[in-house]
Formats: C-alpha cells, sequence, structure tokens
C-alpha cells in the first residue's frame, strides 16, 4: 500500500488539512488524517501541505499537443492527447470526434476501444460529436458530413466494446424511437447543435437524452413565447448540461444565470479543446478551414468559434472568477458532477476509498504539479 502524505485534500466532505490518502492496485484504500495513517505503508510523496485535487473528468476533449482526433484517430493520437491534457488535471475523458463520415467514426471507435483494452490512461469511451446536426447550427463542423441515424448509423455508434459512448445530436433531426433505441443500447444521448423546440426537447428527454452538449453555444435562443431547447435544458430535473468556461463561448452573465436557474446541481464544465492545447501553436486545420488561435481563442479566417485553448485547470480558475464560485465547487463541476452524469460516480471524479487513485497535486497558484492515473503518477 502507498501513501500521499501531509496534504490539504478536497474530500467529498470539503477541504481537509493534514490528510493522508492510501493507495493500492490502482484504487484509493483510505484517506485519514497523518496521525492515523497506518504504519506499514509506503510513502510515495510528502506533500508538504500542498493541495491535492480529484483528478478532472473531460467528456470534450477533441484533441490537444497539436493532435487532432479527426485526423488521428489512433491509439498513439489519443496517448498524445491524453498527455497534453494530463499536465492540466485532467485524468480521464473522452477523445471527440467532431462530425465526419463513417469510415473516420468505425476507425475512431476501434481506436478507442483498443485504448481502453491496452490501458491508455485516462481513457473512459468516446464522445460523437455529430454527425446527426442541425446544418442551421453546424458551427465549424462540416455540414456536407451531417447523416440521418439509421440502421446502420445505430450500429455503428453502439459498436464500442470497450468504454463507454457518447453521442451529440440535434433531437429534431431524428425520432424519440431512434434516441429510446441508442439509450436502450447504453449509448449516453446528449443534444447540441440544434434548432430543437421546447416540445421536441421534452420528448427526446422523455426517450432518454439526458445531456446538453456546450449549453447556449450552437442552439435556438431562449425567445418569450418560444422557449426552446435551453429553457427545457435548464428546468427539467433530468437534464444535464456542460459549459465552456473559457471567456469566449459564454459571458459571465450567462455562467452566472444558468447556475442561479438550474434545477439541481447538474451544470458541469467541458473545455471542447482543439489541438493548440499544451503546445505554442496558433494555428491549425480543421477539415482543411485553417483555424488561428488569438488570445486564447479558436476562430476560422471570418471569426467562427472553432472549439477552444481552454485546458480544464483553466476552466476551474475562470469558474471561480467568472462566476464567483468557490474552488471547492468548480473543481466539483469538473471532477464529481461530470462522473455523476456518465454514472461513473463510483468510480471516478472523488477522492474516496473505492475510487481509482486518480488525483492531481497543485500549488498555491493552482499549477498542476503531478497528475496520479489509477496510482500511477505523471509529472
Amino acid at each position: 500500500m502507498q501513501a500521499l502524505i501531509n496534504g490539504r485534500v478536497l474530500t467529498p466532505d470539503g477541504f481537509k488539512d493534514n490528510q493522508s490518502v492510501l493507495f493500492q492496485d490502482g484504487l484509493i484504500i483510505k484517506v485519514c488524517n497523518d496521525l492515523a495513517r497506518p504504519k506499514n505503508v509506503t510513502v510515495v510523496n510528502d506533500l508538504g501541505g500542498k493541495t491535492l485535487l480529484p483528478g478532472f473528468v473531460d467528456i470534450q476533449v477533441n484533441g490537444g499537443g497539436g493532435v487532432l482526433f479527426n485526423d488521428d484517430p489512433s491509439v498513439a493520437g489519443i496517448k498524445a492527447i491524453g498527455e497534453a491534457h494530463r499536465k492540466f488535471g485532467t485524468t480521464s475523458f473522452f477523445p471527440t470526434l467532431i462530425s465526419d463520415n463513417s469510415d473516420v467514426m468505425s476507425r475512431a471507435i476501434q481506436a478507442v476501444d483498443d485504448a481502453v483494452q491496452q490501458n491508455v490512461p485516462g481513457v473512459l469511451g468516446i464522445h460523437l460529436e455529430g454527425p446527426f446536426l442541425n446544418a442551421e447550427k453546424c458551427g465549424v463542423h462540416d455540414a456536407s458530413k451531417f447523416n440521418e441515424i439509421g440502421d446502420a448509423e445505430l450500429n455503428l455508434i453502439s459498436s464500442l466494446k470497450n468504454g463507454k459512448t457518447i453521442v451529440t445530436l440535434a433531437p429534431e433531426m431524428t425520432t424519440p424511437d431512434v434516441i429510446r433505441t441508442l439509450c436502450d443500447r447504453g449509448i449516453i444521448v446528449m443534444a447540441g447543435h440544434t434548432q430543437a423546440s421546447y416540445e421536441q426537447t421534452l420528448a427526446a428527454m422523455d426517450a432518454g437524452l439526458t445531456g446538453f452538449t456546450h449549453l447556449f453555444n450552437a442552439m435556438k435562443p431562449l425567445a418569450s413565447r418560444e422557449p426552446g431547447i435551453i429553457a427545457a435544458a435548464l428546468q427539467d430535473p433530468r437534464a444535464w448540461c456542460s459549459i465552456i468556461a473559457d471567456g469566449h463561448h459564454i459571458h459571465p452573465a450567462m455562467m452566472r444565470l444558468a447556475l442561479r436557474a438550474k434545477v439541481g446541481d447538474q451544470i458541469f464544465l467541458v473545455t471542447d479543446a482543439m489541438p493548440s492545447v499544451g503546445t505554442t501553436r496558433n494555428n491549425f486545420s480543421l477539415g482543411g478551414t485553417n483555424i488561428c488561435v488569438i488570445n486564447g481563442k479558436c476562430v476560422t479566417e471570418d471569426g467562427k468559434l472553432a472549439g477552444s485553448d481552454l485546458d480544464m485547470m483553466s476552466a476551474v480558475i475562470n469558474a471561480t472568477n467568472m462566476i464567483g464560485i468557490d474552488l471547492e465547487q468548480a473543481v466539483r463541476m469538473a471532477s464529481g458532477l461530470p462522473a455523476k452524469f456518465l454514472n461513473m460516480q463510483d468510480e471516478v471524479g472523488e477522492i474516496r476509498p473505492g475510487l481509482q487513485a486518480n488525483f492531481i497535486i497543485v500549488s498555491q497558484e493552482l499549477k498542476v504539479v503531478e497528475s496520479w492515473v489509477h496510482g500511477k503518477v505523471f509529472s
């Protein structure tokens, strides 16, 4: 049994000082005061009072470390993306495929299958963002790739053998029966890039849809007589909403409004990260379109947002500064809450016995010093 000692640890009951975290075979065994630590453990790190946080869980990672998942749907590509994001505290993630053709989707699904089987650190599954979206809200997605969900597509979406699958779709571009079939096959269904009405959204949730991808962005806006998808997401207790807290996708006032309006504690952070994260690159290509990174903002040449240059540690810091919440809540929005959305709260997302030994050591300035995934350290 190994231990990190003398830490300020964020537990499910809040921050506690002078704590030891004991782990073995990749799982947390015990969290206790240093004075109550068993003698027969191997101390691998004396934190010296540094803060230990649960590792972050990011369900929308398009790229990082110079790699775009669409361009390199391979185990090597996934490893490079994961390595880039671990430096910023993400210990669990979903490689995310932006709308593409079935051949690329198949290769991406196989790569994630292989990555999970090979225990690539942190990979929980795949997120297919499209191509079952509404062209009126395509954003930087290539609308020529958009498709309807037939039997072949159903089988492709549900073909992952290892890990979980998330699919983002536009509810109005399919039917509740299709959504129900996906959910029955264990797929986590989210709504995004959509013009869905309030009624269409509620029907989709009745069929099993539970998530809303980057709330406010690429969605029909709120209106007095047409509440639409955003009102449904904020008022319905079944709905979980992801937000991109980079200061570019959503005005801080809208983030604060969403947190006040949402029924339950069901808003969590995602990065929607692009290949520039973890590099000094200021441009990259997305489906043949040149994307520039300007002051931390990924945009096309005509100024359209194209994912983000955001890492999860920065998202947490932004949430505290822009929304005005405390660090504990911001960290939960990046760890425990997305884990709960995934129904993986008994596997990842908190520092408590029985969960994976996924945690991050951070400095007083909230810089990530070390990331631990399944009991193994990455600096």
